[in-house]
C-alpha cells in the first residue's frame, strides 16, 4: 500500500464504489491528563463505526486510520487481523456486503504538530487543551474514516473526558453518566469534523432573525479561549461581526444557517488562521490581542471570522468534489469575507487592505514556477496541502471579483442562491458553479473560466497616452502583456481613471469602464480629456492584474504619491511601485526613498503596515550589500522622526514605533529601545505594554544587546504561552555560533519542539544582520531536506523547508547550490521540489532586482 498519501484516481475508484450512510465515533480522552507511561506516544481510544453501501458487493477497498496501534477490525460481525489489514495507515476491506458495517478500535496518538488531535500543555497554570485540525487529511489521525470530501455523512460523536473538562463538536452536546454525546451532524465530509476539550473559558450569546415569511431562526453561539486569555478576550466584538455576517448572508444567500450551534474556539499553536469545521469553527488564539493592536488587526480577525462563515454555506452545504476545485470554497470565502467586511461591518474601507495586502499574495505565487490555473491539477493529498495558496485564496477571490463586474451583482448572487438550493449536502465541480452562472448573467461562462480559472499568471496593463497640439489626449489605449511561460491575455472589466493636482491634492477628474481584451485596447471615451499627471488603470481595483504606468504618471508618482486624494487609489499606486521594484523595473532604493518620503502621508493603518513590510524586504532582500547600510540607516531615521511626529497614543505611533524595532541597528536606535523598555526613556503616548516589550527585545537580542539572563527576566514577567514563544524567538536570535547550532539542532536534529515552537526558532534563527553567520548552513541545508520531508509531518516539513532556505546567502553561488540539488533530486517527492523550486524563484528574482540597483 502506498502510505499516507491517497491519489485522485484511488478516491474517485472508492467514491465510484462506496455511500456512507454514517458514523458513529466514541473517543477517550482522559489519558491527556496524568503521567505518560511508556516509550512511545501518548494515545488516546478511539472507536468508529461506520454504516457504509457498496453497489459492488465482494469488491475490495480501504479505509483510512494513521494510529499507533489497532486493537481490533470488525467488519459486518467478521473480526479481522489487524496484523493482516493494517499497514499503519490503510485498513485493508475485503469482500463487502451491499450493506456494511465496519468497526475499528484504535490507539491514536495526540499530536505536538497541530495537525489531528493537538494537545497543548499551558506554562502558566499546567492546565491541558486539545483541539483537532484536519484539512485536508489528518481527521484520520482521530479515527477511522474514507478520508476524501465527497463521501459525506452524518457524523455523531460521543466523548469521555477528564473530569472538569467540557467537550464541543460539530454538534450541540450534553453531559449524560460521564459522556458528552453530540447530536448528529447533516452530511458533511471527514475534513470538517472537530472536537475541542479541556477548561476552556466559555462565553455564550444567541442570534435570532425573523424571515419574511414569518419563520423564526435561532442560533446559539458560543466562543472560547484558554482561560489564561480570558482576561483580554474580548468576545462581545467576536459576537458583533459575527451577527452582522449571519445578518448578511442572510439576506444574500436566501438559505437559513444549516448546521445548528454557532461556536468559535480561540487555540493555541494552531498552524492556520482559522477553519470552517460547521457548528464549531476553530481560530489561531493570537486573534486574541493581548496588547495594543491597530484598526488593520481588528479588521483582519473580522475579516476571517467572516471568511469562515462564509463557508458554512460554500465548503460545508455545499463542498469541492476533490481537492482540484478547492477553489470552489477558498476563493468564494475569500472575497465573501472581503464583500460581507464592507457591506456589514464597521470596516467599510475591506477593498483597501484586500487590493493591497491580499492581493499581493496572489501576485507572488502567480509568477512563481509552481503557479497553477485557479482550477487546479491535484493529483495527491500533498498536492492539496500546498495548494491553500495565493493562487486558491487570493487570486480566485480576486477573479471572482472581476466577475461580479462582467455578470453584475445581482445576476451572481441568483447564481449563489440557485447553487446552494440545488446541491445542498452534496459535492460539485467546476461546470456545476459555471451553469448556474450562465442561466442568471445570460453570459457564455465557458469563455471567461477558460481564460480566468483554466490558465495561470497574472497579465500587465500599461496606459499609452498620445496628446494633440493643445496638449488633450488624443489617443488613450491599454497594452495588455503577459509573460514568456504563460502567455495568455485574458479579457479585463476595468476603470481608467485620470488625475490631476488641484489644491495639493491629486483628484480624479475622469472615469471610463470599459472591457480590455487582446494586447492593446483604444479607450475612445477618454479622447479628448485635458492631459492627465497620472492615468491608473485598473482604477477602484476590478480586475486581477499588475498595474503598470507610464513615464509621466510614474514621474507624479515620484514627486506626489502622498497627494493622491483616494486612499484606494493611492493604496493601488503603492501595490503597483511594490510589484515593479519585485520585478527589477524600480530599484529597491527608489522605493525606500518613497516609503521615507510619502510614508508619513498614508492615512490607512493597514496600507501603513504594509509598506513597512515591504521596506523590509526591499532592503533586506532587493538592495545589494553595498547599499543596505544607508538603506537601515535611513529607515531607521525615518521611523524615529515619524513615530516621534506621530498623534500620541495613535495607532499610527504604534505602528512606526513596530516597524522603528525592525530597522534599528545602530547603537544610538537600541540604547533607545533599552531606554523604553526600562522606562529611563519616553516618548508622550507611546505605552510599552507586554507585546511591545518583546517586539523592542528581538533586536536588541539580535544585535547582542541583552543576553540570555535578560530574556530569563521577560519570560519571568510574562510566563505565558505567548511570552515562552517570544521567548524561545529572541534566543535563537542571538549572534552567536552557539546558539545558531543549537537552534539547528533543535530543529532539524530533533522533533522535540511544538509546531508553535518550532517556527518561533526558525524565525529568530534567521535574522538579516546574521547573514556571516548563517552562512555555513546554506550547504547542510540542502543536506538534510529529503530526511527532514520524509521524517516529520508534512506541516513540519513544509515549515523546515520554506524557514532555513538561505535567502540570506543572495549569491549566485547559493543560485547554483539549489539548481544542483533539483539535478541531483529529480525523484524527490514533488511537494519537497515545489517547495525548493520557489525558494530558488524569489533568490533568482532577488538577485535580479540587486543588480538592477548595481547598474
Amino acid at each position: 500500500m502506498p502510505g499516507e498519501n491517497l491519489t485522485r484516481d484511488e478516491a474517485r475508484e472508492r467514491a465510484a464504489l462506496l455511500s456512507v450512510d454514517g458514523y458513529e465515533v466514541a473517543l477517550d480522552l482522559r489519558s491527556a491528563v496524568g503521567e505518560h507511561d511508556g516509550d512511545g506516544p501518548r494515545t488516546f481510544r478511539s472507536v468508529t463505526t461506520i454504516r457504509f453501501r457498496s453497489n459492488e458487493p465482494g469488491a475490495a477497498t480501504f479505509a483510512d486510520l494513521i494510529a499507533p496501534s489497532v486493537t481490533s477490525v470488525s467488519l459486518n460481525g467478521r473480526d479481522l487481523d489487524p496484523g493482516q489489514v493494517f499497514d499503519g495507515s490503510r485498513i485493508l476491506l475485503e469482500d463487502l456486503a451491499a450493506e456494511n458495517e465496519l468497526v475499528v478500535d484504535a490507539q491514536c496518538a495526540y499530536s505536538r504538530t497541530g495537525e489531528g488531535m493537538h494537545r497543548f500543555v499551558d506554562p502558566e497554570d499546567g492546565e491541558i487543551y486539545l483541539y483537532t485540525q484536519y484539512e485536508p487529511a489528518d481527521s484520520r489521525r482521530v479515527f477511522a474514516n474514507f478520508e476524501q470530501p465527497d463521501l459525506k455523512a452524518p457524523f455523531r460523536f460521543e466523548v469521555r473526558a477528564p473530569e472538569g473538562w467540557t467537550v464541543w463538536s460539530n454538534g450541540a452536546g450534553e453531559f449524560t453518566d460521564g459522556v458528552w454525546r453530540f447530536a448528529e451532524t447533516k452530511p458533511i465530509s471527514t475534513y470538517i469534523t472537530c472536537v475541542t476539550a479541556g477548561p476552556y473559558h466559555y462565553v455564550t450569546d444567541s442570534y435570532e432573525r425573523t424571515f419574511e415569511d414569518g419563520t423564526k431562526l435561532r442560533i446559539p453561539l458560543g466562543a472560547l479561549c484558554r482561560k489564561g486569555l480570558a482576561p483580554y478576550f474580548d468576545s462581545a466584538d467576536v459576537f458583533l461581526v459575527t451577527k452582522q455576517g449571519l445578518d448578511f448572508f442572510h439576506d444574500h444567500f436566501d438559505y437559513p444557517y444549516p448546521f445548528g450551534k454557532y461556536d468559535q474556539a480561540f487555540v493555541p499553536e494552531y498552524n492556520l488562521g482559522a477553519m470552517e469545521n460547521p457548528g464549531l469553527v476553530t481560530f489561531r488564539e493570537e486573534f486574541i490581542f493581548r496588547g495594543k493592536v491597530t484598526r488593520a488587526s481588528y479588521e483582519g480577525r473580522a475579516n476571517v471570522i467572516l471568511h469562515e462563515m462564509a463557508h458554512m454555506w460554500f465548503g460545508d452545504l455545499v463542498t469541492m468534489e476533490w481537492w482540484d476545485d478547492l477553489w470552489l470554497k477558498e476563493s468564494f470565502a475569500d472575497f465573501m469575507g472581503a464583500f460581507s467586511l464592507v457591506g456589514a461591518t464597521r470596516f467599510t474601507d475591506g477593498w483597501i487592505t484586500f487590493a493591497n495586502r491580499r492581493k499581493s499574495w496572489a501576485y507572488r505565487a502567480d509568477q512563481l514556477p509552481s503557479t497553477h490555473p485557479i482550477t487546479a491539477d491535484i493529483r495527491d493529498l500533498q498536492d492539496a496541502k500546498l495548494n491553500f495558496d495565493g493562487i486558491t485564496y487570493a487570486k480566485g477571490a480576486s477573479v471572482l471579483k472581476q466577475l461580479v463586474a462582467y455578470v453584475g451583482q445581482d445576476a451572481f448572487l441568483e447564481g449563489a442562491r440557485r447553487y446552494f438550493k440545488r446541491h445542498a449536502y452534496g459535492n460539485t465541480r467546476l461546470g456545476d458553479l459555471l451553469s448556474v452562472l450562465e442561466e442568471t448573467s445570460g453570459r457564455d461562462m465557458g469563455t471567461w473560466a477558460r481564460g480566468w480559472l483554466q490558465t495561470a499568471g497574472v497579465n500587465s496593463l500599461t496606459p499609452q497616452v498620445l496628446l494633440d497640439a493643445e496638449g488633450r489626449v488624443e489617443e488613450l489605449a491599454v497594452v495588455q502583456e503577459a509573460a514568456e511561460s504563460h502567455p495568455e491575455l485574458r479579457p479585463h472589466r476595468v476603470a481608467v481613471g485620470f488625475y490631476r493636482r488641484e489644491d495639493d491634492h491629486l483628484v480624479r477628474y475622469a472615469r471610463a469602464e470599459v472591457d480590455v481584451d487582446g494586447p492593446r485596447t483604444v479607450v475612445t471615451e477618454l479622447a479628448g480629456a485635458q492631459a492627465p499627471e497620472l492615468v491608473l488603470v485598473n482604477d477602484e481595483d476590478l480586475t486581477y492584474c499588475k498595474i503598470r504606468f507610464d513615464a509621466t504618471s510614474l514621474a507624479t508618482l515620484r514627486e506626489h504619491l502622498g497627494a493622491i486624494e483616494d486612499p484606494l487609489a493611492r493604496a493601488l499606486c503603492w501595490s503597483a511601485l511594490w510589484n515593479m521594484t519585485r520585478d527589477a523595473l524600480l530599484p529597491a532604493s527608489d522605493f525606500i526613498d518613497l516609503v521615507v518620503r510619502f510614508g508619513r502621508c498614508e492615512s490607512d493603518i493597514g496600507v501603513l503596515q504594509m509598506l513597512h513590510a515591504w521596506a523590509g524586504s526591499a532592503l533586506t532582500h532587493y538592495s545589494p550589500a553595498s547599499s543596505r547600510p544607508r538603506g537601515e540607516e535611513l529607515l531607521a531615521e525615518t521611523a524615529l522622526r515619524d513615530l516621534r511626529a506621530a498623534e500620541p497614543g495613535s495607532e499610527h505611533q504604534l505602528a512606526w514605533a513596530r516597524f522603528y524595532a525592525t530597522v534599528a541597528s545602530a547603537p544610538d536606535d537600541l540604547q533607545l529601545l533599552r531606554g523604553l523598555l526600562e522606562g529611563t526613556e519616553k516618548i508622550e503616548g507611546l505605552k510599552v505594554d507586554q507585546e511591545l516589550r518583546w517586539t523592542f527585545l528581538e533586536p536588541l537580542a539580535a544585535h547582542g544587546a541583552v543576553d540570555e539572563t535578560v530574556l530569563a527576566a521577560e519570560l519571568a514577567r510574562d510566563d505565558t504561552a505567548s511570552g515562552k514563544r517570544h521567548q524561545v524567538r529572541c534566543l535563537a536570535a542571538r549572534p552567536s555560533e552557539a546558539v545558531k547550532a543549537q537552534a539547528w539542532a533543535q530543529v532539524v536534529e530533533s522533533d522535540a519542539l511544538s509546531n508553535a515552537l518550532v517556527e518561533a526558532t526558525i524565525a529568530g534563527f534567521t535574522q538579516a544582520s546574521q547573514r556571516e553567520l548563517l552562512a555555513p548552513y546554506a550547504a547542510r541545508y540542502f543536506e538534510v531536506i529529503e530526511r527532514i520531508w520524509t521524517e516529520r509531518s508534512i506541516q513540519i516539513g513544509m515549515d523546515v523547508v520554506r524557514g532555513l532556505f538561505p535567502a540570506l546567502q543572495d549569491s549566485p553561488a547559493t543560485l547554483e547550490a539549489t539548481d544542483a540539488w533539483l539535478a541531483a533530486h529529480e525523484g524527490a517527492a514533488p511537494a519537497l521540489r515545489r517547495l525548493v523550486l520557489e525558494a530558488r524563484d524569489d533568490l533568482a528574482r532577488a538577485l535580479r532586482a540587486q543588480a538592477l540597483a548595481n547598474d
